[in-house]
């Protein structure tokens, strides 16, 4: 179906119950370990380094895929696609719920990364096809209210979950309800991409996997390993030269998997490497906290959930509002104050002891949330803001690619630091000190992108939403 052919709006709510639903299950995913990772971690006898992966590899995937599935959509229709992207989800998830070891349990994570990386620009696709461009803000406006609402709700269930019953019941609750899913859209999904049939660059996803792959897994296992040690090397320098050669092979298709040409427009880059920043921090903030939480101060699963709440819902409670700022006043003065905020709010992190309150806990992070949500949705719409409407496309890949792939990689430095850094004499203070120098360490990446907030010099916006809304099928 051609983007001038647009269903009337009762006709499509089954349609989008579908879709929405499939986003919200596959998003959810993303938190729903973070309260779960510290019983896991007993139960598999694994350390907190390896059990990392299961965050990090699921957003790893998740940016491998998003690329990809530019090629996918236009070489198949949007029920297969869909259906199968719920499909290799669903097993996923079977896989993580019956695993008898951690690598089961990672390749079910794999598998639920794979499918949630088609889902996303999928769906954000068919909305930009259904709506004309007067009704896409209000269309988008309900997928942003599901992708900050699955998040948000994400560490309480599953702490609920690990609380009460064992960790597989995470998966457990959420298996039936994507087998749901799958067959509704079975029922109700109609065919609304158009097939372009594309050619695929086979080597490019080699190397791409290579690269980002290589990288992650050598960051991950310095935590065990030590950051000198001859494997972390090697598998550094594969990802580097892997992701080298990705690059240069890009440069040279006429058809590229991702477009770094993009990146000549520094403004987009500099806004990209914003939102990096401010991603890395808030998944790494996820994942440590209720290892701190759980592992040194005793509270169970359920409160180092509830616990990251009240920042998930600054967050989802800001969307609309920092978009309507930006509109107005643009984006640099809310890029240097969210900033301010994350630096002074994660270097509060990096003085936490054994009488830290959970009010004190819950407060801090939800501050930290606002900072975080005055930078993300600003410079992602200011960095495409930038770009020629036929690089659109491009841009929104490349941000979604590159933030994912930044909070994988930085939620494995910084669990990676939290061990080596810990002083290994027994103690509850000496493991907490690797947590402190790992917020020390994030606090000054924040204090870089501060730094860099001030190179951003216009703060109006050079295109119209019109113009971003009529060019973007993703975000």
């Amino acid at each position: 179906m051609k983007n001038s052919q647009t269903f009337e709006f009762k006709k499509i709510i089954p349609l989008l119950a579908v879709l929405l639903s499939g986003a919200f299950i596959t998003i959810l995913n993303q938190t729903l370990l973070a309260t779960a990772l510290p019983p896991i971690m007993k139960d598999l006898h694994v350390t907190e380094s390896t059990v990392q992966w299961l965050q990090s590899i699921f957003m790893l995937v998740n940016g491998i895929m998003i690329p990809i599935t530019a090629f996918l959509i236009g070489k198949f229709t949007t029920r297969k696609l869909f259906i199968t992207a719920m499909s290799i989800f669903a097993f996923g998830t079977f896989l993580s719920a019956i695993s008898p070891n951690f690598p089961v349990l990672l390749l079910g994570r794999v598998f639920q990364g794979a499918g949630a990386g088609i889902m996303m620009p999928l769906l954000q696709t068919i909305m930009f096809l259904l709506f004309p461009i007067e009704q896409r803000g209000k269309a988008m406006g309900m997928f942003g209210l599901v992708i900050a609402f699955a998040p948000a709700i994400g560490p309480s269930l599953s702490g609920y979950l690990v609380d009460h019953f064992a960790w597989k019941s995470v998966f457990y609750v959420v298996l039936p309800i994507a087998l749901i899913i799958i067959i509704a859209a079975f029922f109700l999904l109609k065919n609304v991409t158009e097939l372009t049939n594309p050619k695929m660059d086979y080597l490019s996803i080699v190397l791409s996997t290579l690269g980002f792959g290589g990288l992650l897994y050598g960051f991950s296992i310095a935590g065990n390993d030590g950051w000198l040690h001859l494997n972390v090397a090697v598998s550094i320098v594969v990802g580097a030269v892997s992701l080298l050669l990705f690059i240069q092979r890009q440069l040279k298709l006429d058809e590229p998997i991702l477009e770094f040409r993009v990146f000549k427009y520094m403004v987009f880059t500099l806004a990209t490497g914003l939102g990096m920043i401010v991603y890395a921090s808030m998944i790494a903030g996820t994942v440590i906290l209720p290892i701190f939480m759980q592992t040194m101060l005793g509270f169970n699963a359920f409160h180092s959930g509830l616990m990251l709440l009240p920042g998930a819902i600054v967050m989802g409670i800001l969307n609309p509002v920092t978009g309507t700022l930006f509109d107005k006043y643009g984006a640099k003065w809310l890029l240097r104050t969210g900033f301010v905020i994350l630096t002074v709010t994660t270097f509060m992190f990096a003085n936490l002891s054994e009488e830290i309150s959970f009010t004190y806990l819950a407060v801090l992070n939800a501050v930290r949330i606002l900072g975080i949500s005055l930078v993300m949705m600003p410079s992602t719409t200011l960095g495409l803001n930038q770009l020629p409407n036929h690089l659109i496309t491009h841009g929104t890949a490349m941000n979604n690619t590159f933030r994912q792939i930044a909070g994988a990689i930085g939620t494995a430095v910084l669990v990676a630091i939290t061990i080596t850094a810990a002083i290994d004499d027994g103690s509850v203070a000496g493991a907490i000190r690797g947590v402190n120098v790992a917020f020390h360490v994030a606090g000054y990446i924040a204090f870089f992108g501060l730094l860099l907030s001030f190179t951003i010099r216009d703060s109006k916006r050079s295109k119209s939403s019109e113009d971003i809304n009529g060019a973007s099928h993703w975000n």
